[in-house]
């Protein structure tokens, strides 16, 4: 009876001690806060980041996903979709401007609204969210200044004025950001003067004024804070425990820095050009191989990065026409005058490649400099040796055999074998020619040489 009691307590033991693991492993899995980063201006690539974290974070059953930022802003198709994988994530996501310093400008402000918590830190701001067209706001010249019926509220807006694609811009980015709000329960009026307006706040006014939830100097004061704090994840109720959670940073992968990589216009725009050099000089090279496989990928990385950017095609075409014409001096010189206008379009179509304000989608000047001092440079080059090349004497043809010497392989007195340039010919003359002797070319009928003797004294 003993032995049994205590093989059934041994059992129970073993029972209870395995339920405490998988509990302790599923605290482990689900106990985590994954920290992310935003760092930078808001992309495709922050898009990929963000939403393949916050599907890593449900998998992986975390407590809470934060994510830090501090962008100046970005796109307006990525930030929608990094939006939508936050309001339907499974995962609590808190977003924290961080550190001091940092910034929630334009796409940010969006994003922060769209949050379950809304969080920065002292010392920094968020707002300016006003849209702005790829290629600049039509109308900003003045036209249709007309104050402008609000369409859901019946009243006059204070806003930016302009066209009607201007209009129907900001009234779609208003509405947008004002649902977000609404969601959350933060101030709409606030996030409506954003858009329209482009209000900033500090973080103490945000506060304030409700536009956030709180204000943590770090991510570990956020985490204090946090513990106990009650969310509405897609419906449900939840307060969550972050008291000892560890911190699960994840941190962008190959596919993500390659893509923002590729994304940032200065390297597009550098690719776009190794491209289109390796390409021309494969044409020009037949074989050469290596120059056409390496510009073909790069052209190709180009046309992607373009695809994700802010592309004004027009100044595309002014590079491409540039480079034809600095080609086209190349190939048929005309002293610079094709070249000179090459270099004008490509600089032109270079600083107006990616022409919008939104920020952090610039070209540097500089290297648009550098590249158009290296290109001139390439020029000058090629003119000057077509210069030089046209001053050299004939070296093949014709004209070449003209006057060159050679000599005589038997004694013949009209017609006989010479041997000119390392070839043998058949050779005319009027005068008797030793075997050996020197002669020189006077002219050519066909395949037959016209020679005469060459003396001793001449050069």
């Amino acid at each position: 009876m003993s032995s049994s009691i205590l093989k059934l307590a041994f059992i129970v033991l073993l029972v209870t001690t395995g339920c405490l693991s998988v509990v302790a492993s599923v605290r482990g899995d689900s106990g985590g806060v994954v920290i992310l980063e935003i760092q930078d201006a808001i992309g495709p690539a922050t898009n990929d980041y963000i939403g393949r974290s916050l599907e890593s974070a449900s998998e992986q059953q975390a407590e809470l996903v934060v994510i830090r930022m501090d962008t100046p802003g970005g796109l307006d198709t990525s930030m929608r979709r990094i939006i939508k994988s936050i309001t339907t994530s499974s995962v609590p996501v808190a977003t924290f401007v961080a550190p001091s310093g940092a910034r929630a400008a334009s796409a940010g402000t969006y994003i922060l609204y769209a949050s379950h918590i809304a969080a920065m830190a002292p010392g920094t701001n968020l707002g300016a969210a006003t849209p702005v067209q790829l290629g600049g706001l039509p109308g900003k010249n003045g036209d249709d200044k007309e104050p402008k019926e609000n369409s859901d509220k019946g009243e006059k807006s204070s806003g930016p004025t302009g066209d009607t694609k201007t209009r129907k811009l900001i009234n779609d980015a208003a509405a947008y950001v004002r649902g977000l709000a609404q969601m959350r329960g933060r101030n709409a009026e606030w996030a409506e003067k954003a858009v329209r307006e482009g209000a900033s706040l500090s973080a103490a006014e945000a506060l304030d004024q409700g536009v956030i939830d709180l204000i943590a100097t770090d991510t570990q004061d956020l985490l204090r804070q946090l513990n106990g704090y009650a969310v509405d994840i897609q419906g449900v109720k939840k307060n969550l425990n972050t008291d000892g959670l560890a911190l699960i940073r994840l941190s962008p992968d190959w596919r993500n820095r390659l893509l923002a990589a590729i994304s940032n216009p200065n390297v597009a725009y550098i690719l776009m050009l190794i491209g289109i050099y390796g390409l021309i000089y494969e044409f020009s090279n037949p074989g050469a191989l290596l120059p056409g496989i390496v510009g073909a990928i790069c052209l190709l990385l180009a046309l992607y990065a373009f695809h994700t950017l802010p592309v004004n095609y027009a100044g595309f075409a002014l590079i491409l026409l540039g480079i034809a014409l600095m080609v086209g001096e190349a190939f048929a010189p005309s002293f610079g005058v094709l070249g000179i206008g090459g270099i004008v379009a490509f600089v032109i179509g270079s600083v107006v490649l990616i022409d919008t304000e939104a920020p952090g989608y610039g070209i540097s000047l500089p290297l648009i400099i550098a590249f158009a001092i290296v290109s001139a440079a390439m020029l000058v080059m090629v003119v000057g040796l077509a210069i030089k090349s046209r001053q050299r004497p004939v070296v093949s043809g014709r004209e070449q055999l003209l006057g060159a010497t050679g000599r005589a392989l038997t004694a013949f007195d009209s017609e006989g074998p010479v041997r000119v340039h390392g070839e043998v010919w058949h050779a005319r003359t009027d005068k008797h020619i030793d075997e050996g002797q020197r002669v020189r070319v006077t002219g050519r009928d066909g395949l037959t040489l016209e020679v005469t003797s060459k003396h001793k004294n001449e050069v």
